[in-house]
Order: structure tokens, then sequence, then C-alpha cells
């Protein structure tokens, strides 16, 4: 078989969550965090987006509804990760989580990211992040990116509230 790489300008286009309750579920991905209802199907299932996309998170209890969470410990999403354009947008909804008492399960500086991980209302992980630019990226001597996982400064990233 001849080597393939997928082409540069390839993205995710949407993760399809299977959720016990789709109103429960609204109210966190809309009400919370801010996306918007782009269409239901029904009673069961709801496609939502940022900025007008068709969706970028489909909702269903098609084969789900009123069960409990997966597993922690067992194959399936680790998370879904969703990047915010500026650093301001991730302090932005910080602001926003810690006001609504709304529980992290982690935060990280991963040297080319700044993460914060939580679980919405089905257990199913979600990191809501923002890239440092590229040029401030480290890398390995063999070319590859240096990654690491430490402590997010989080006064640090509500800073950058101060200049609104």
């Amino acid at each position: 078989m001849e080597n393939y790489t997928i082409p540069s300008q390839t993205q995710i286009g949407h993760v399809h969550l299977k959720v016990a309750d789709l109103q429960r579920s609204l109210t966190f991905y809309c009400d919370l965090l801010g996306f918007q209802l782009t269409t239901m199907y029904g009673n069961q299932a709801a496609f939502i987006s940022a900025g007008g996309y068709h969706h970028h998170i489909g909702l269903n209890t098609w084969h789900s509804k009123g069960l409990p969470p997966a597993p922690k410990n067992s194959v399936g999403l680790y998370h879904t990760a969703i990047l915010y354009p500026t650093r301001k947008d991730l302090a932005l909804i910080y602001a926003r989580l810690r006001k609504a008492h709304y529980p992290l399960t982690g935060v990280s500086d991963h040297g080319v990211s700044e993460a914060l991980y939580l679980d919405d209302p089905d257990g199913n992980g979600v990191e809501l992040y923002c890239d440092r630019p590229k040029e401030l990226w480290s890398y390995h001597t063999d070319g590859t990116i240096n990654m690491v996982t430490e402590p997010l400064d989080l006064e640090d990233l509500l800073r950058e509230l101060d200049t609104l």
C-alpha cells in the first residue's frame, strides 16, 4: 500500500454524542457554553453550532435515553475538544463556568495550548482550550512537538479580562 498523508486543510467536522436527557444536554451546551441550536430532529436529537455552521455537535437519545453514563474505565471517547479563538475567549468561558459553580475536572498548560477540562451532564469529557501562537511552540531535537502537562495559572488567565 502506498504512503498517504491526509490533506493539511482537513478538519474534524463535528462530534455526535449519545445523551440520556436531550434537554439537560442542551442546557449545558447552549445555555452554559453558548452554542446555538441549529435544528431539532423531533424530541430525540439536536444539532448545535458556533457561528452559524450547520452543526459542530450532534446530541441524540436514540440508543441512550434515560441511561447512566458510560463507565470511565472503558473504550470510548475520551473528550471532545472545543478550540477557542483567543486566550481572552478562554478566560471568558472560565469566568462563566466559575460564576455558575460548574466543576472542572482539571486545568493544564500543554505548552502548545492552555486547557480547561470538565464533564458534561452525561459524563462525557469536554476540553475547552486555546492554542498558543505556533511560533511559541517548542520542539524536540527530532522535530516532534514538545507537549507537556503543567499546571495552568487560572488567575493569570483571568487577567485577560482586565482589558475588557
